[in-house]
């Protein structure tokens, strides 16, 4: 074999691949190396967070170090050129980019998605920036008035060097594009929590900045969503920014931020027309499937009047039903970022979800003949099911259950994590409200802001959700509503969601979970639980549902379909106490391997599925005693969707039994047996009595770390450098005890033959 045939990939790239890019004309400023443009999958395990594999191209070409062009994969001698071509693609597919590259130094072979074909060519051969610019400017059909629009501005960097993520560059640039090309209507579909707010700034920016508009309109429902929006994403236009207020407009600003119905008006007055048709050139609907379907609603009263303007709708919730009708005006999405290829991507945060069952909701509650409310009504000789607490039917004992639960899971998780609990009505989050005061007296006691209800749009609330929305474990923490928390409202730290409404809408359904998709590594926000006590979970199973989740702990259970009664349908309030009623049971569901809610029984499925990959013990026994590190055996099982640490929490297993105990348990019948029961064994054989006493405290030293933390410890020669070892040498000195490093690492390997001895 040749010298350059054991050139590593690195020395290809640095000898052949980057020497034939420059040689091509492209340079430094036009090549990002290295290009990691996924953040990798977060994996909670035992409430350790971990990172799945980020994607990363090899090379990134841009036009004019702005506009991405082309990725280029390489690959060593030992392949051939076409080898890393289908990452290539698959790659430039994600990054909606036109030409994908792959090379072995010895040749380039390209993909051309403009035109579906695929070509090899010489390292000196490499097509420059402008062949590349032009063969897309071509296929696109631009005019050079189009093509200077596109490139003309940058993307606005933050002093924090917050620029655009991968899909919000490809919205941006696709919004861009279409409005370079004469498009006046356009939808971006982007799942709560991945930045629609940021990357509308960074539209308005660009446009402004390459004067294709002059004046913007944003309109928003909610006056904390416009506040929100000016202190935060749109900070950087300040001075020519402002808020319309009392229907008075100051025509001297160029971005205008307003809600719909202050700029509607009441019935004839309409306080846009203040303006001319023509004044604005771009105006933005944030949560536009909140405008309603109806060709007269409040925005399009607004966006009929300034018809000539470009219009972009932004929403997480593209569906065409009877409560949205956003692409019916906007026309189809020009581009969508789900929730699900979110979470995937390590952007959004994964969940948990507790599905609550009690008994009153799977069964309904009938009053006993002649039977009294607190109140002393008479209430009806009827059968009161789900659909009714809360609403008509007040059962004190349910509110204080549910009060108890959440209660209970905080006193589990962290009293301070932040926690919305969504509610019927106000009502019912007042009620809810008190019942968890009582559950927590001894936090409300010195700290009375501790579990407030948040609803309604007044000053007061303002005030309320700023704290709520402050990252600190600033009151309130527990805070109770109905609806004013399902949308917008940007609360990083939300750790637990609870959901005590039947939710018909999978609309409502998902604006509720995008409330906690947030991820904040620096406050301890990796995930987040929903607690589901009225079945809206069930919505995961639907197919207008995206995103599912990353771990799933519920029931699939469904009440029996109630039968329609005749008698009493008034809406008439009433309060009962002395109701005896119970939690039934918090089955289990999540995700198998292949992103698909798995329903049956977490102890039947991972048997399942170990007896899938190991049908006998032998064969396990076999895999795992040759295999050098265990630790990639317990990897991959949670790769193919074997979650064992699910296992333990939803089962409440031991801690201190081994992972290799729990699979031999639930798989083979095994009995099970402790780390500490394990190592004592180990350090009661006499295969440690052969090495010498210096050797053998270090053997017994690794012994102590496994029954702490397990076999990884034992893996790692990082261990080495920690206590106790660090008195017993140095890690060179320690390794040098047994011979050198290979005789040390062998007998780590006897060591972990000791431990796992079947018998």
């Amino acid at each position: 074999m040749s010298d350059k045939e054991n050139l590593s990939e690195e020395d290809i790239k640095l000898r052949y691949i980057t020497p034939a890019l420059e040689k091509a004309g492209w340079t430094k400023e036009h090549i990002r190396m290295e290009y990691f443009f996924t953040e990798g999958q977060v994996l909670v395990k035992d409430k350790i967070v971990e990172r799945g594999k980020r994607k990363k191209a090899d090379y990134l070409l841009r036009k004019d170090g702005k506009f991405p062009l082309a990725v280029v994969e390489a690959k060593n001698l030992e392949h051939t050129a076409d080898r890393g071509l289908q990452q290539a693609m698959d790659y430039a597919k994600i990054l909606h980019l036109p030409f994908a590259y792959s090379s072995n130094g010895k040749k380039f072979i390209e993909h051309d998605f403009l035109t579906g074909t695929k070509r090899e060519f010489h390292m000196d051969e490499f097509p420059t920036e402008e062949e590349l610019w032009e063969r897309y400017c071509a296929s696109k059909k631009f005019l050079p008035t189009q093509e200077k629009i596109i490139l003309t501005s940058d993307y606005y960097d933050t002093v924090k060097e917050i620029t655009p993520r991968y899909y919000q560059r490809i919205a941006i640039d696709s919004v861009i594009q279409a409005v370079a090309k004469g498009q006046k209507r356009l939808l971006l579909v982007m799942a709560t929590g991945t930045g629609k707010t940021f990357t509308a700034f960074q539209i308005v920016w660009k446009l402004l900045k390459s004067n294709v508009v002059s004046r913007v309109l944003y309109l928003a429902d909610r006056n904390i969503l416009i506040d929100q929006t000016m202190a935060q994403d749109f900070k950087p236009l300040e001075k020519v920014m402002c808020k319309i207020r009392n229907k008075k407009l100051d025509s001297s600003y160029q971005v205008f931020m307003s809600l719909y119905h202050q700029l509607a008006g009441e019935e004839g007055e309409e306080p846009f027309r203040q303006f001319k048709p023509e004044f604005f050139d771009l105006i933005i609907v944030d949560e536009c499937h909140r405008g309603s379907a109806k060709a007269d609603s409040e925005w399009r009263r607004i966006l009929n009047y300034f018809h000539s303007a470009i219009h972009i709708g932004l929403t997480a919730t593209p569906k065409e039903t009877s409560e949205v009708g956003n692409k019916t005006y906007f026309g189809e999405p020009i581009y969508t970022y789900s929730l699900k290829q979110g979470i995937l991507d390590g952007f959004l945060a994964p969940y948990k979800v507790i599905r609550v069952n009690i008994d009153k909701d799977l069964s309904g509650w009938r009053p006993q003949v002649g039977q009294k409310d607190t109140d002393g009504k008479n209430l009806p000789d009827k059968t009161f099911y789900q659909e009714d607490y809360d609403s008509n039917l007040f059962i004190e004992e349910r509110t204080k259950l549910v009060a108890s639960r959440i209660t209970a899971w905080l006193k589990e998780n962290g009293r301070q994590s932040k926690t919305i609990v969504f509610c019927k009505n106000t009502e019912h989050a007042e009620l809810m409200r008190r019942a968890l005061a009582v559950e927590n007296s001894d936090i409300m006691r010195d700290n009375p802001n501790y579990v407030m209800k948040i609803t309604g749009d007044d000053e007061e609330v303002k005030k309320q959700l700023d704290n709520f929305i402050e990252p600190n474990a600033t009151p309130p923490i527990i805070a109770t509503t109905a609806e004013l928390l399902s949308t917008g409202v940007d609360c990083k730290t939300v750790k637990l969601i609870v959901i005590d409404k039947v939710i018909e809408s999978m609309i409502m359904f998902k604006q509720i979970i995008g409330r906690g998709t947030r991820l904040f590594p620096n406050y301890d926000k990796n995930f987040f639980t929903i607690m589901d006590f009225s079945g809206a979970t069930e919505k995961f199973y639907d197919p207008e549902f995206d995103g599912d989740p990353e771990i799933i702990l519920g029931n699939a259970e469904i009440r029996p379909d109630k039968k329609v009664e005749s008698g009493d349908n008034s809406q008439e309030k009433y309060h009962v106490r002395g109701v005896e009623v119970a939690i039934v049971n918090e089955a289990v569901s999540f995700l198998g391997k292949d992103g698909k809610l798995i329903t049956e029984n977490l102890i039947d499925y991972t048997r399942k599925n170990i007896l899938g990959k190991y049908a006998e013990l032998r064969d396990f026994l076999q895999v795992w005693n040759s295999t050098e590190r265990k630790q990639a055996i317990l990897d991959e099982l949670t790769s193919e969707g074997i979650f064992l640490f699910l296992l333990r929490d939803t089962y409440k297993f031991d801690k201190n039994i081994d992972d290799f105990d729990l699979i031999l348990h639930v798989a083979y019948g095994r009995k099970l047996k402790t780390r500490q029961q394990r190592a004592q064994a180990a350090k009661n054989s006499d295969v440690l009595k052969k090495f010498p006493e210096k050797c053998r405290a270090v053997l017994n030293a690794l012994l102590e770390k496994y029954t702490a933390n397990g076999i990884n410890e034992l893996e790692n020669l990082q261990v080495l450098r920690n206590t106790p070892f660090d008195s017993m040498g140095s890690p060179p000195n320690i390794v040098k005890l047994f011979g050198g490093k290979e005789s040390y690492l062998r007998a780590v390997r006897e060591l972990e033959d000791l431990i796992y001895e079947v018998a």
